[in-house]
């Protein structure tokens, strides 16, 4: 009868392919067999040992005799050669050119036959009667089984070591994380917008049926796209935990290897161990270590591995049908290098942008990891959330951990506000060094530097609010830092805003000039991210006369920042830019040291403040500038926003007095 199952492998039925350790045994013996059978018995009893001694005359016949016939033989000269065993005596005769070999068995231990051989002058030697299935089994058999046992073993430790070793290296079963996930979406703040669009696939993989019957495609693929630490991980063990599915998560890394075809390989393992699970969620973390484009290697220089092992990917992609309840969630941080192929419909349907939190985002992380903290009753985490504007989720839950490890060291019973403040700067700023030692020099010098700052960036309209100056060194190299926190979340950000951050960064520099009279070292980080805000005035928003609307430069790695940046102009346009960039700055320091001079008593005060407690808050800087500018008349920044307070008050007590005065009437 016909066999018609198709997906049977005829190969499955190949003995060779069905056993392979018995092939191996099996082909081994055959050929110690074989080499054994054309080595001849000759060998090593007679021509090894003296292969001159009887000529090149063939053996004619063999004879077994009597040891008293051979004896008498010997005395007769008609033996040539003796080979003496343990138990038999082997001769050979020469008689008309022609060798007879006679053989005898020994009889006891007889002491005359080494004179009489000496007496007549015959050669002699010995030999060993081993038998031939001996030798096999010892010399031949038993190594090469000592061997293979050797190589099985490592080659079952590399297989657990590489996911398949040298056996099995195609294998995905050791790299793949199958786990049923306990995240649900509460575990998740911070990002309402992603876990709204990544809700229906929980529905999807609940009840697949809704769809299908009315005919409607499951989304094969959804690409979470966002900084690093944004949560795009915890997002996805969320969709399979609010599904209750399995949830197999492997790296992109993990598919490439030194051997072409592997990755492929795993590819293939991963999804059939998904299907066999269905409904069940795939997961690539950094999918763009393979799934590159293709294109940007060129035509020669690309890496084969990688392009097979992406090239599978997308096939199993198209492979599983559209009702297979099997979703494909994938995690990159650089979207912009992911090959064309892999974004079309079909694929990676759906592209889920998982971005940094805004202040209430950075509230509702905040909650969610300090469930299991012993707080104070005086922790504010709103101004926690402030202080830590452009944060991931990633940074705020090390910065509520680092908080409880002070809390801790300090042998608190709880975790106070002061110690979630010193764990901000830590993130921000880097570890406090009190041990390190400032010359009063050094120390003076730091001081007016970062007042310069603070007044600059507290007298500019546009320039981020001051929280804290201080003068003890942070960090690898900082000898004091200004923290400046925007008083709201910016997604966009004016000309005005930019020239205001240029301005407060030039206020270090500038006030070592006026005040100390000398310029230092200590501005060269405030000197590079100014050049590099007016480079991107020019050269991306289009803020200047060089190039006007032109874009001179394409921002690369969206999400990760340090982008190469493409040269797509001419060396006129360079040189009419470096002349803009240094004419600007050097306008706007003119402007900041005019603005210094103006408000140096203010300078004085601030600097006078820090050397008595070496770190003020940005209340105690506002409060020295307005005192300043209601004493010189001087109406900025601090004065206008304290009318405007006021007014906004006396606009709220007008309401609250007209609303009191309707509900009399009434």
């Amino acid at each position: 009868m016909a066999d018609n199952n198709p997906k049977k492998d005829p190969n499955d039925q190949n003995f060779f392919n069905r056993n392979p350790l018995l092939t191996f045994a099996i082909f081994s013996l055959l050929i110690i067999v074989l080499f054994k059978s054309f080595i001849g018995t000759q060998e090593g009893q007679f021509g090894a040992q003296n292969p001159n001694a009887m000529g090149t005359a063939p053996v004619t016949q063999t004879k077994t005799i009597p040891y008293s016939d051979l004896k008498k033989m010997i005395k007769e000269g008609k033996i040539k050669f003796v080979s003496i065993g343990q138990t038999t005596i082997k001769a050979m005769a020469s008689e008309g050119g022609y060798k007879t070999l006679y053989i005898a068995k020994k009889v006891g231990e007889d002491s005359t036959l080494i004179p009489l051989l000496d007496q007549m002058g015959v050669e002699y030697s010995g030999y060993s009667e081993n038998n031939w299935l001996g030798e096999v089994l010892f010399g031949w058999v038993l190594p090469i089984l000592i061997f293979f046992g050797i190589w099985m073993f490592l080659a079952s430790r590399m297989q657990k070591n590489m996911g398949g070793g040298i056996l099995g290296m195609g294998s995905a079963k050791k790299l793949v994380n199958s786990e049923k996930p306990n995240v649900k979406f509460d575990d998740v703040a911070g990002v309402e917008e992603a876990k709204e669009e990544v809700k229906e696939i929980v529905e999807f993989l609940k009840y697949p049926e809704r769809y299908i019957r009315l005919g409607a495609k499951i989304p094969k693929g959804v690409l979470l796209v966002g900084p690093p630490g944004t949560g795009k991980t915890l997002l996805a063990k969320a969709v399979a935990g609010e599904a209750n599915v399995p949830f197999f998560s492997v790296s992109g890394s993990s598919f490439i290897e030194m051997f072409v075809g592997v990755g492929a390989a795993r590819v293939r393992d991963l999804f059939e161990q998904a299907k066999k699970e269905a409904p069940a969620i795939i997961f690539i973390d950094e999918i763009d270590a393979i799934g590159k484009s293709r294109a940007a290697a060129g035509q020669i220089g690309g890496n084969d591995e990688r392009e097979q092992t992406l090239n599978q990917l997308l096939a199993e992609m198209d492979g599983f049908s559209s009702d297979t309840p099997i979703i494909v969630l994938a995690a990159t941080n650089r979207p912009e290098v992911l090959d064309p192929a892999l974004l079309r419909p079909g694929r990676f349907d759906r592209q889920v942008l998982v971005d940094k939190p805004d202040f209430e985002g950075r509230v509702k992380i905040l909650k969610v990891h300090v469930k299991h903290i012993k707080m104070a009753p005086n922790v504010d985490l709103e101004e926690i959330a402030r202080l830590t504007a452009g944060l991931a989720g990633a940074d705020l839950a090390n910065i509520v951990n680092e908080a409880a490890l002070l809390a801790g060291r300090k042998n608190k019973d709880q975790v106070e506000q002061e110690d979630f403040l010193e764990a901000v700067e830590r993130a921000i700023a880097g570890l406090e060094k009190k041990s390190r030692r400032i010359a009063p020099k050094e120390k003076r010098i730091v001081a007016y530097h970062e007042s310069g700052h603070a007044l600059i960036a507290e007298t500019t309209p546009g320039a981020k609010k001051v929280s804290k100056v201080s003068i003890i060194p942070r960090g690898l190299a900082a000898l004091g830092y200004t923290l400046n926190t925007p008083e709201e979340n910016k997604y966009l950000m004016q000309k005005h805003e930019l020239v205001a951050e240029i301005d407060t960064l030039l206020g270090g520099r500038a006030a070592e000039e006026v005040f100390i009279k000398e310029i230092s070292t200590g501005a060269s980080n405030d000197l590079e991210r100014a050049t590099d805000i007016v480079k991107a005035m020019v050269g991306l928003y289009g803020m200047s006369d060089v190039a006007g609307l032109m874009v001179l430069e394409k921002q690369t790695n969206m999400f990760l920042g340090g982008g190469m940046s493409q040269k797509d102009y001419s060396e006129k346009t360079a040189e009419e830019m470096d002349a803009f960039i240094r004419n600007f700055l050097g306008e706007r320091y003119k402007h900041v040291v005019t603005r210094l001079k103006e408000y140096s008593e203010a300078i004085e005060e601030i600097v006078e403040e820090l050397f008595k407690a070496e770190t003020i808050e940005g209340k105690k800087v506002r409060e020295i500038i307005r005192n300043f500018e209601k004493k010189h008349g001087i109406k900025t920044k601090l004065v206008e926003e304290e009318e405007g307070d006021l007014k906004s008050e006396e606009k709220k007590s007008e309401e609250a007095e007209n609303s009191g005065s309707e509900t009399e009437k009434e």
